[in-house]
């Protein structure tokens, strides 16, 4: 089976990397899929928070950052949730191993999760991210809608236009959740799969994530075959 190493990663802050990152390694646990995450943020570690399981890799010495092929060895599906402000501390170390032969080497893919937003500076990290790694790695982009539905600079721009034509990549989306649900899974840890059966949260509201995380798993099915490990070949 082919390897899957997806890095949740957009250098601007405040996009969502982390939240999607939570709520998909989730995904994983509920459809009882293997895999393995790692956390990189060493200020907030929102990943580990809720989800102990998870390792935690220091990106900011490179040496460390090898941990995280050490445990897609180990895996056949890698999540990585990338902290703000790392698009360059990844790029530089891609180059300095040579990406495209140590993905060959582990007979695996990469692909960039990147989530964006209505702002200017996420999609600028999308384009900076494609212009280095061009086709070397997979693209699916997360349009989150915490805090607007609108995404015109995204749409409008080169960087998209390259990313779903030449590069082939997906889009896919996150609905707004209740301010008062995200901050009530924040004050009790806990994911919308755990928050179903905690007390912290009433029948209508437990409703309300069940919605939420209907609408949430049917956008990752639209990339599974870009997000999952792919099957071993059929010998004939």
């Amino acid at each position: 089976m082919t390897k899957q190493l997806n890095l949740i990663l957009n250098g601007k802050g405040g996009v969502g990397k982390s939240f999607f990152a939570v709520n998909f390694v989730q995904a994983l646990k509920d459809r009882r899929l293997p895999h393995r995450a790692a956390d990189t943020d060493d200020e907030n570690s929102t990943l580990l928070r809720f989800h102990a399981d998870a390792e935690f890799v220091n990106i900011q010495k490179p040496h460390e950052t090898d941990r995280l092929f050490a445990l897609l060895e180990t895996t056949n599906l890698l999540i990585v949730d990338c902290r703000a402000a790392s698009t360059d501390l990844f790029l530089d170390y891609f180059a300095e191993i040579n990406l495209r032969e140590v993905l060959g080497a582990l007979d695996a893919r990469l692909t960039l999760v990147t989530p964006v937003n209505h702002e200017a500076d996420s999609v600028e990290q999308l384009r900076l991210l494609s212009a280095r790694l061009n086709a070397d790695c997979r693209y699916v982009v997360v349009k989150n809608q915490s805090h607007s539905e609108h995404f015109r600079i995204y749409e409008d721009s080169k960087t998209r236009a390259r990313i779903i034509g030449e590069l082939q990549g997906r889009e896919i989306a996150i609905s707004r959740l209740h301010d008062w649900l995200v901050t009530a899974l924040n004050e009790n840890n806990v994911t919308a799969s755990a928050a179903l059966t905690h007390p912290a949260f009433s029948l209508i509201d437990r409703q309300r994530l069940k919605h939420w995380q209907r609408l949430f798993h049917e956008q990752i099915a639209l990339a599974d075959d870009l997000l999952l490990p792919l099957p071993p070949k059929a010998t004939a």
